[in-house]
């Protein structure tokens, strides 16, 4: 029975599904609704998912697509981000200079690590523009492969990347500001 398939399939990956739609949405109501319409679609679409083939990145592309349909096409204006004042490896550069100067933590890593709380990384996750927060999520926190994302997403493989790529430089330069206004970290040499 396909309803019984489906069940079988798609019931295991509510909770994820949901995490992912939290995170999409930033509001619980939405992400209930955005789950609700993933599930119903996925339900009525099950006949054309073939067997065999990967089902968490086939219903995956559905709750992504009820995402940007519902509520990113929603805006009319796209977001206009500057990363180009954030240089490549800021991050790294600046817990490596802290750790030169203190002597502090044996990598980079585990210096800023001491440091944070998950909390914060969330924050600054939330902050990011839905389009690199979507695509981040789906890489980083789920593991999805840049051509899974880009088949998720509908968008080509060169813009998986960049906004990947813009997504992490946001997120270095987002948490370095945090741990400087905490004082967590020097303020000066920014």
């Amino acid at each position: 029975m396909p309803e019984e398939s489906f069940e079988n399939l798609a019931m295991p990956l509510m909770d994820m599904l949901y995490g992912a739609a939290l995170r999409l949405t930033q509001n619980q109501a939405d992400a209930e609704d955005l789950i609700q319409e993933t599930y119903l679609k996925a339900f009525r679409a099950f006949n054309q998912f073939e067997t065999g083939t990967n089902f968490k990145a086939w219903i995956f592309k559905i709750l992504t697509n009820n995402f940007i349909n519902k509520y990113k096409k929603d805006r009319r204006e796209p977001n206009h981000i500057s990363v180009e004042d954030t240089p490549d490896f800021y991050l790294y550069d600046k817990v490596m200079d802290i750790g030169r100067e203190t002597g502090v933590g044996s990598s980079p890593e585990e210096l800023f690590m001491e440091k944070f709380i998950p909390a914060n990384i969330t924050d600054a996750i939330r902050e990011l523009p839905e389009d690199y927060r979507a695509t981040f999520v789906l890489s980083d926190v789920y593991g999805f492969s840049y051509d899974e994302i880009s088949d998720m997403t509908e968008t080509t493989l060169g813009t998986v990347k960049s906004r990947l790529f813009r997504a992490r430089r946001l997120l270095q330069k987002t948490l370095w500001d945090y741990a400087a206004s905490q004082g967590l970290v020097p303020a000066s040499g920014k």
